[in-house]
């Protein structure tokens, strides 16, 4: 037989003292008692309070449901959250609002069962939340504002080297400064993409190759345009400081392979391949059908500025890259996300 004892020896003096806002209510919804924190928190006095219905101290707006809410509870008690997935409000004896969350109990005593509501004033963790919240924002902008500006000096710099290819008749130096310009374009565009993102922490590097690849084609030239370039991302998304170098590794590649990799041929095919695998490393590989490289060129040792910049890169992203010279020509870099710095 459940044990019943008198509500004034249930809570005793320590119902007074405990640091929360506590009330009880009978099954007419009837306030018979209340502690010192319930009083400050919705500004009343004890004797105010006691024999009202519960109701007000709720806003009015939720009034007319609340009793039917009540009698659901004392109809099977069990101690829970009140109005779970639900945002709650009390009301304050000026009138004024403040969010609540509320714990309710059946307690047995001598006068019947009765509820007791655990409330808890949640305006200053609200307030805490909506000052992160803001924070957060203030943020974000912040971020987006740094990248759109990255993006647009990077893009002054690489119309600077286009105009300065343009008064050039060196065509040795046109190569150079197309190479350098299409690599700043390479960063421009990581930048974009983030700007142009909700997540600034990683970039989305099916956009981003979608956006690079086929400016590259067009910049090498009226055969560019009969290589066919294959991207599979594989919904790969890299964090900025491994997203950089691997853009500037897919520019090097690729343009290598639209300048040497079809010399003579009508026809042929890139593959840019990245994938993210289970371990948390990633599998980036550029390959084309075009005529391989020399088995004689020794590819530690060349004085192509590209190869040398995707081997430091490599080295910079801590990773390990194989080539595989023809059939079909393949560079493949595998490195661990979080590596870089």
């Amino acid at each position: 037989m459940e044990k019943r004892i008198e509500l004034n020896e249930y809570l005793g003096q320590a119902f007074d003292r405990i640091p929360v806002a506590m009330i009880v209510v009978n099954q007419r919804g009837e306030i018979t008692r209340l502690n010192q924190l319930a009083e400050t928190t919705f500004g009343y006095e004890s004797a105010e309070l006691i024999g009202r219905p519960v109701e007000i101290l709720i806003p009015s707006r939720y009034r007319h449901a609340h009793p039917s809410y009540r009698q659901g509870f004392l109809a099977e008690t069990s101690a829970r959250p009140m109005g779970a997935g639900r945002d709650l409000s009390g009301l304050r004896k000026d009138g004024s609002e403040f969010p609540v969350e509320i714990g309710i109990n059946p307690v047995q005593t001598g006068e019947g069962p009765m509820i007791l509501s655990v409330i808890l004033d949640l305006s200053e963790r609200k307030l805490n939340e909506k000052r992160i919240q803001d924070a957060l924002q203030q943020k974000d902008l912040l971020l987006r504002e740094v990248h759109h500006r990255v993006k647009n000096n990077l893009q002054v710099i690489h119309s600077l080297l286009d105009l300065q290819a343009l008064k050039s008749k060196d065509s040795e130096l046109i190569g150079m400064l197309r190479d350098s310009r299409n690599r700043v374009r390479s960063m421009s565009l990581i930048h974009q993409t983030l700007y142009q993102s909700q997540n600034f922490a990683q970039v989305d590097f099916q956009r981003f190759l979608g956006e690079l690849l086929p400016r590259l084609t067009e910049a090498y030239g009226s055969t560019s345009h009969l290589i066919a370039i294959e991207i599979n991302a594989h919904d790969v998304k890299l964090p900025i400081n491994e997203a950089i170098p691997c853009g500037l590794i897919v520019n090097e590649l690729v343009s290598n392979a639209l300048k040497h990799g079809f010399l003579g041929r009508q026809r042929g095919k890139i593959v840019v391949d990245i994938r993210e695998l289970d371990d948390k490393h990633v599998v980036l590989s550029i390959s084309d059908d075009g005529r391989g490289i020399q088995e004689d060129l020794d590819l530690d040792r060349t004085g192509s500025l590209g190869l040398q910049l995707v081997n430091l890169l490599t080295q910079q992203l801590h990773g390990e890259l194989t080539i595989q010279r023809a059939n079909p020509t393949r560079f493949s870099l595998r490195f661990q996300l979080g590596t870089s710095p």
